[in-house]
């Protein structure tokens, strides 16, 4: 199997030849042999690299969720390192004055297969950019990490479009981000004069660790291929109060909060047949984030059956679970959420507040799970003919 960004050093004159590039970047933009595209491509004869831009936790990792990135100048290439995630929703895009520094707009990132993370939207916001300033663009695909074949979840209601969801798609989309950048392209309208540097030898079927490739975290939350197989259900818990395992070991996996017993909570769960996972009762101390140096009884899913397993459904039966055993303690999150600060997070993740709303009803999973997974009809229309891989 070949990555795209192997294939477009082994060949840039195809995709770049010698026009003025910028290069969206994050600690995944690696070979095989884990050596960098920044690297790569600045010391290749055939490519004129001038600016970087890193998107949210930056261009090197290190930043933890939500929080604002500076301007910057690489350190090993001495080129200036454009943050696509500051303090506001304007910063999400590279500016005009950025844009007429380059002629083609190179985006290598790993994504992880959920419509949540933050990547993706960042490859569709440089591409209304680069439509709208004459300027090429070209996706260096990379496999979907969980697969191309499940689909858990649901759309988005107009106006509640977001950082983590900027178009109708499903929390689990079943897309790489090449085919998402041609679904964004021709089904949602963005227009960009857009190419995708397909993988050559992936299946939809393969998971990541079938893929012969070394993990690089995405950012510092999604430390292994076990962390974004559950992700695309448990990041709903970012829209509760209780902790999901960020300042742990296994966050995601672990979920948590003081008021939790875990033996009731597993339990209850246990009730619901969920396919392809277990619950364990344990207990954790987050070091920071959410309940930070306070114990927690908690619960970590062990993924039995990764086929079988469930994820969209599985988090919206603990977002039940909790709310049933624990009502007055459970809360949704109040806070402000991906520079949306007049919608609840839950619904913004969700995509619709008709989801929240029948949980505090005490809606059964099953009808719970028919309003969260409607809306996608403009996805399903356009999927098949965005798609490069069988």
């Amino acid at each position: 199997m070949r990555l795209g960004l192997e294939r477009l050093l082994a060949n840039p004159k195809q995709w770049v030849g010698g026009e003025r590039a910028g290069l969206i970047a994050n600690p995944t933009s690696v070979d095989r042999q884990l050596r960098h595209a920044v690297d790569l491509m600045h010391h290749h004869p055939d490519i004129d690299l001038r600016l970087l831009f890193g998107p949210e936790h930056g261009l090197r990792g290190s930043a933890q969720d939500m929080i604002g990135i500076d301007d910057a100048r690489d350190s090993a290439t001495g080129l200036p390192e454009i943050s696509l995630y500051g303090r506001s929703f304007d910063s999400l895009s590279p500016s005009p004055e950025h844009l007429s520094q380059i002629d083609v707009l190179v985006y290598d990132i790993q994504d992880v297969g959920a419509r949540y993370y933050t990547y993706a939207a960042t490859m569709a916001l440089c591409m209304r950019a680069a439509k709208a300033h004459g300027i090429r663009m070209v996706v260096l695909d990379r496999p979907n990490p969980i697969g191309g074949l499940q689909i858990e979840g649901g759309g988005v209601d107009p106006g509640l479009e977001s950082f983590c969801g900027l178009y109708p798609i499903p929390q689990r989309h079943a897309m790489t981000t090449g085919e998402l950048a041609r679904l964004y392209n021709h089904t949602f309208g963005v227009g960009a004069d857009l190419q995708v540097v397909a993988c050559e030898g992936w299946q939809r079927a393969a998971y990541y660790d079938e893929c012969g490739l070394p993990w690089v975290m995405p950012s510092p939350n999604m430390p292994t291929l076990d962390t974004a197989i559950v992700y695309p259900g448990m990041c709903l818990l970012e829209g509760t109060n209780l902790s999901e395992g960020r300042g742990t070991t296994r966050p995601f996996e672990l979920t948590g909060a003081p008021f939790i017993d875990a033996r009731a909570l597993a339990h209850e769960l246990s009730r619901y047949a969920l396919p392809g996972v277990g619950f364990r009762p344990c207990v954790i101390e987050p070091v920071f984030h959410k309940f930070a140096r306070q114990r927690c009884e908690a619960i970590q899913l062990h993924v039995t059956d990764r086929q079988a397993f469930d994820a969209y459904r599985t988090g919206i039966a603990v977002l039940i679970a909790v709310k049933s055993l624990w009502p007055r303690d459970f809360a949704w999150r109040s806070e402000g959420y991906e520079f949306r600060d007049d919608v609840p997070a839950i619904d913004v993740l969700t995509g619709s507040p008709r989801v929240r709303a029948a949980i505090d009803d005490g809606t059964d999973l099953d009808s719970v799970m028919q309003i969260a997974t409607t809306g996608t009809e403009p996805y399903a229309a356009g999927r098949e003919a965005a798609l490069l891989y069988a």
